[in-house]
């Protein structure tokens, strides 16, 4: 039996599958889809089989050393969808493989250095030969690290075949193992044994009572940790277990990121926008037949109760269901929604486990022991054999789009996956994005509509200013008058408030008033945010940092002043201006420890504080009862970068954090505040209008020729000399205008906005197309040739249907 492997080294030299031998023994045991240890050149690499197969057309065959797994990682379908994958976003089929498995999975090479000749080392070079007879399995990098002295030594003892390299795969994926006890023999030998002890033996004889107890004893058994919890010796448990009455094992454990209890839920009676929603994602799952549902309902209109019935349908049939939320509001009232309602039976995939809780839960899936994933975009992956639906909330979110490779857009993988398991995909956002929304106007998807709120509430009244009229006026502040006096006013209502400002750090940039220097990052062409907890300048791309200098580093005057406005910032003038008022800070900085997150809205949500200020990561996702008011502090900020979806991410952001505010009993009032209050976005997201919006926004982008009228390739390169960035970037233009039909159109090279990252200067070409089959084959040719002659240190990289083209 032959295996065919592809190596785990995401280049295109290796992309292609290498034939290996199954020794005897593993024959019944190797499977596609399971990952194997193979020899590869000098050193032994991870591998995944993608198929078996009876004989090879080459002679010499290399045979597999062992097998990782015990079930195959990867569903037949998955290995198919990674070769989909590979095909339609121009990667590796490794990197397919790698981006639908779990960190913890993936392998960790480690050098371990072998001594071959002890006598000759010994004699050449005694002290290298003392230290590593006194190390036990001595790592290259280790033995590196904290004694970088013996390194040219070590180098030398290799060439002289005194020493050797032999590389360790290991597999990071650990699953957890707990002791258990129970015991060993009947109930009526406990007794007796308890009635033969000693008087001294007093623990001993408690844990025997304990167990004599129990009603069910035979299936009974406890983890050790509980039964010392209990108070019962863990001294005195050996002991028993030496005398054969108590046995213990050790048993899987899953690591539970949700240990505290959720109050189970039951399903809402629906309005009948909801149930005329409702009907026909049900009738699709009833007929098994593969549909795209557009679910597009306001702030409130009950978008998640539609999800839980129709997930609950899909159970009831015994198939299973994956829902997307964006990463940013995988906040804990949404968990707690489905766990409230499914119990055990969800399983929760995103960036705030630790690596093994991530593994876990992705075992329960693959185990078939949850029917119901919850998760970030990775969780499109989840290894499910019978899937029966899939959801994606807040579809327009750009966090759904991978911004490394593979770049793919969870949208299409879910649409791809449906189409496979013939299957609905629900889509739903009370602002979906323009393509969408295109494709629900021209049938390819269906549209389901919720214009209403729920509860009948009103959607919060709301009031635009102009803070060109409030600089007139002399009020330099973050805070416009009528901002201040409302938020004073649902101080003394006791009501709470949400401030929202998409820029972390105290200050954008800091300026010398003298000269004009603008301290900037010196690996990055951009200028340095100012953190005042730590009093440092940091760059939010590449995450460089310094001190504060005192004085101009150009011209030695004191005369540095801050500019610009940060959350950090706006903290402070809340302390400054309203001392009674407590402010909770949400945003990058503020959350970076495991469950800060979920503490921090926790807080906010038993009304530990009055005043919730935070970047994006605020704008979705939030139902406190008690918030009235949204201050939306700089509608502007996203309105003028150089890209073509800006004015569709400011209304989608605007509309999304105004439905924070009257979501129940009280009524809400939001405050938009804007340099440019009569553009467009900032009106209709005031008047909750996404159709005039879509109107405009899409006359617009016809005129210019972007999505959803045309397609979009991106191609960028970096090298760290500019000239030659520039060179290949030419190149890359003229091949594309050589290769491509007339209908296509090629712009660039051009220098994107920020052109250096990290020390690397930066290039782009763009192609506009609608149909273009030749792109895909010339794409591939100019990835494959600047790779292949890529050791002059340039990065090339291929994004289709880019989000973000900065």
């Amino acid at each position: 039996m032959i295996a065919e492997v592809y190596i785990d080294i995401p280049a295109n030299p290796v992309n292609k599958p290498f034939d290996y031998r199954i020794p005897e023994g593993l024959e019944e045991v190797v499977e596609p889809g399971m990952r194997v240890t193979v020899p590869f050149g000098r050193t032994r690499r991870l591998g995944f089989v993608t198929k078996l197969k009876n004989e090879s057309s080459f002679k010499q065959l290399k045979t597999i050393d062992s097998v990782e797994d015990h079930h195959p990682v990867l569903t037949q379908e998955l290995l198919e969808l990674g070769d989909w994958l590979a095909r339609t976003t121009l990667c590796t089929r490794v990197a397919a493989f790698q981006a639908m498995l779990p960190a913890a999975m993936k392998a960790d090479y480690k050098k371990l250095i072998e001594v071959e000749q002890p006598d000759q080392l010994q004699a050449s070079d005694p002290e290298l030969a003392s230290f590593l007879s006194k190390v036990k399995n001595p790592m290259w990098s280790e033995v590196v690290k904290h004694h970088p002295k013996l390194s040219n030594r070590m180098k030398r003892a290799i060439s002289q075949g005194l020493l050797s390299i032999h590389q360790l795969v290991q597999n990071q994926a650990r699953a957890k193992k707990v002791i258990h006890v129970s015991a060993a023999v009947s109930r009526e030998q406990l007794e007796n044994a308890c009635a033969q002890m000693t008087a001294r033996a007093i623990r001993q004889k408690e844990v025997l009572q304990f167990f004599v107890q129990q009603s069910d004893l035979s299936s009974f058994q406890l983890p050790l940790a509980d039964l010392v919890n209990q108070g019962f010796s863990r001294d005195a448990v050996n002991k028993l277990e030496e005398k054969g009455l108590l046995h213990d094992e050790q048993v899987d454990h899953y690591r539970d990121p949700f240990l505290k209890k959720v109050e189970k839920t039951y399903p809402l009676d629906l309005t009948s926008e909801q149930s005329e929603a409702l009907t026909p994602i049900l009738e699709s799952i009833e007929h098994e037949e593969h549909r795209v549902f557009l679910c597009h309902g306001v702030t409130g209109s009950g978008k998640t109760e539609i999800y839980l019935q129709s997930i609950q349908h899909v159970i009831a049939q015994s198939k299973q269901a994956i829902v997307l939320v964006p990463e940013i509001s995988l906040t804990p009232q949404m968990v707690l929604r489905f766990k409230g309602r499914f119990g055990e039976q969800v399983a929760v995939m995103h960036s705030g486990l630790s690596r093994g809780e991530k593994y876990d839960e992705w075992r329960k899936i693959r185990e078939g022991k949850v029917q119901v994933v919850v998760g970030a975009r990775s969780a499109i992956f989840a290894p499910f054999k019978h899937l029966g639906l899939i959801i994606i909330d807040e579809e327009h979110e750009s966090s759904y789009k991978q911004e490394d490779i593979p770049r793919y857009h969870a949208r299409d993988v879910a649409i791809h996956r449906a189409k496979t398991h013939q299957c609905p995909v629900v889509l739903g956002s009370a602002t979906p994005s323009l393509e969408s929304f295109a494709r629900a106007g021209k049938h390819v998807y269906t549209l389901l509509s919720l214009k209403k709120r729920v509860n009948q509430r009103p959607l919060p009244s709301v009031e635009i200013v102009d803070l060109r009229e409030e600089m007139r006026e002399g009020n330099h502040s973050v805070f416009s008058k009528i901002l201040l006096e409302k938020i004073r006013d649902r101080l003394e209502k006791k009501e709470q408030t949400v401030l929202f400002l998409n820029r972390r750090g105290y200050s954008t940039f800091v300026m010398c008033r003298s000269c004009g220097t603008v301290v900037t990052c010196p690996h990055c062409d951009i200028s340095l945010t100012y953190h005042r907890a730590q009093h440092l300048l940091k760059c939010h791309y590449c995450g460089y940092e310094q001190k504060m200098p005192d004085t101009c580093p150009t011209c030695a005057s004191d005369a540095m002043r801050f500019f610009g406005t940060g959350t950090q910032k706006v903290e402070a003038e809340l302390n400054r201006l309203l001392p009674e008022a407590r402010v909770i800070r949400m945003d990058v900085d503020t959350t970076r420890k495991k469950g800060s997150h979920e503490h921090l809205l926790r807080q906010f949500g038993e009304e530990q504080a009055d005043i919730l200020l935070g970047t994006q990561m605020i704008a979705k996702g939030l139902d406190f009862p008690k918030v009235t008011l949204v201050g939306v502090l700089a509608a502007d900020s996203l309105l003028h970068l150089p890209d073509f979806r800006a004015s569709e991410k400011t209304f989608q952001l605007i509309t999304q954090v105004s439905g924070r505010a009257g979501r129940h009993a009280l009524p809400g009032e939001v405050v938009i505040q804007s340099y440019t209050p009569d553009h467009y976005a900032v009106i209709d997201a005031a008047h909750h209008d996404y159709e005039a919006f879509y109107q405009q926004e899409m006359e617009l982008r016809h005129r210019a020729g972007y999505p959803p009228f045309y397609y979009l390739a991106l191609i960028s390169m970096t090298h760290p000399e500019p000239a030659k960035v520039a060179e290949a970037a030419e190149r890359v233009a003229s091949i594309l205008n050589n290769n491509l039909s007339q209908s296509s159109q090629v712009y660039g090279p051009v220098v994107p906005a920020i052109s250096k990252i990290n020390d690397r200067y930066r290039y782009q070409c763009m192609v506009k197309y609608k149909r273009e089959p030749a792109l895909l084959p010339v794409l591939h040719k100019i990835l494959q040739h600047f790779q292949e002659s890529g050791k002059n240190n340039l990065q090339i990289s291929i994004d289709l249907n880019p989000v973000v083209l900065m």
